[in-house]
């Protein structure tokens, strides 16, 4: 076959840093991927590269995982070929993200009196098939009426009260902006005051774009964009504690989660890929190139928020996000509580990301 545009092939030498890396922690992602699709394959992306090429890389990672990080870097060498992925404008960008971990109560307080909300039985998911004349296409879901889908209530709306008394309030928190923030990652776990632990994961949305706070806060000349953090960004809404409102529900999309139970503490939630994510070595890719299970290493040596010197890891693409688009973009996992968060605020880095391609893809390639 011949590659789409946007890969350029390179050997492993080409890549800095490549022997330096834990590729043992990269493999542990790896297989948890082989293992899935067992169950249920991937759906491969646009860029054409194919699910069923994995397949002699996901038999041996379930039947011989490596025993060191010398065997897991021949493995990834043995399987694949590294393909360096060119942005469709300037250079590759990689963001973070992380799994937030507050407080929360399961019935409402004084205190606490912000719900996080399950899916309502009125949400529907809408597609081509499905959708009506004049709505808009981006609307992946619709609210349920007696004269067709029509467009769901908005954050502004829910918050105001448009699904009140309807049961559908999992946990409830002390503080809207932590809530926000976990609206944004899609996941958290929740320390409950009855003394249990447990998680809420991403169940379905409201439907409408995503409008970031950063962008508003930016554009109201609030916080300069180059300034824009998560960290800045909760420092202006504590110093405005009257404007949260005003910026948070110009950002129309709201979330809706199912909970999960926390069954291995070291591991993020179940994303989109249907494995649990791995800190560090997880990453949250565009969906409709490429294809999940995928390994990426990434050359970001501007990005030292992980350690004390330039990030150049191998991750493996096992989430997607609406934020998340174009070939040469990505959004690391960084873990779970509030030393996650930090590192993840502040992850926004120009990076190189190069894609391994399983080498039955490589023209003139022989078993």
């Amino acid at each position: 076959m011949s590659f789409h545009q946007a890969f350029s092939e390179r050997s492993f030498g080409d890549l800095p840093g490549w022997d330096d890396d834990d590729h043992l922690a990269a493999f542990e992602a790896f297989r948890r991927s082989a293992f899935h699709v067992l169950a249920k394959p991937y759906r491969g992306g646009a860029l054409g590269v194919d699910f069923d090429a994995f397949a002699g890389a996901y038999t041996e990672a379930r039947a011989a995982p490596p025993a060191s990080r010398s065997e897991a870097r021949s493995f990834f060498e043995r399987h694949f070929v590294p393909m360096l992925v060119r942005p469709e404008t300037g250079a590759g960008l990689v963001t973070g993200f992380y799994e937030p971990q507050v407080e929360a109560s399961p019935v409402r307080t004084e205190r606490f009196a912000v719900p996080l909300l399950s899916r309502p039985a009125d949400l529907v998911d809408i597609d081509d098939a499905n959708r009506p004349d004049g709505m808009d296409p981006y609307l992946a879901f619709a609210r349920r009426t007696p004269d067709g889908p029509a467009e769901y209530f908005d954050r502004g709306a829910i918050e105001r009260g448009a699904l009140a008394g309807k049961g559908l309030e999992i946990a409830w928190l002390a503080d809207k902006v932590d809530a926000f923030f976990i609206h944004v990652q899609g996941a958290a776990r929740l320390l409950m005051t009855d003394g249990r632990r447990c998680r809420v994961t991403y169940a379905a949305k409201s439907g409408q774009r995503f409008t970031g706070p950063g962008k508003v806060l930016s554009e109201l000349g609030e916080i300069p964009l180059e300034n824009v953090t998560m960290q800045s960004i909760r420092a202006w809404f504590r110093a405005h504690p009257d404007r949260v409102d005003e910026v948070l529900w110009q950002n129309r999309s709201y979330i809706f989660f199912r909970e999960a139970d926390v069954e291995d503490a070291a591991l993020g939630p179940i994303a989109a890929a249907k494995v649990p994510l791995t800190p560090g070595r997880s990453i949250a890719v565009d969906r409709l190139l490429h294809t999940f299970g995928t390994p990426f290493y990434v050359d970001a040596p501007s990005l030292t928020a992980f350690e004390a010197k330039p990030f150049r890891r191998l991750l493996i693409a096992q989430d997607t996000g609406s934020a998340i688009t174009g070939p040469a973009r990505g959004d690391l996992f960084a873990g779970s509580g509030d030393a996650a968060g930090e590192i993840a605020g502040v992850v926004r880095n120009p990076a190189d990301f190069y894609a391994l391609v399983p080498r039955p893809l490589v023209p003139g390639w022989k078993p």
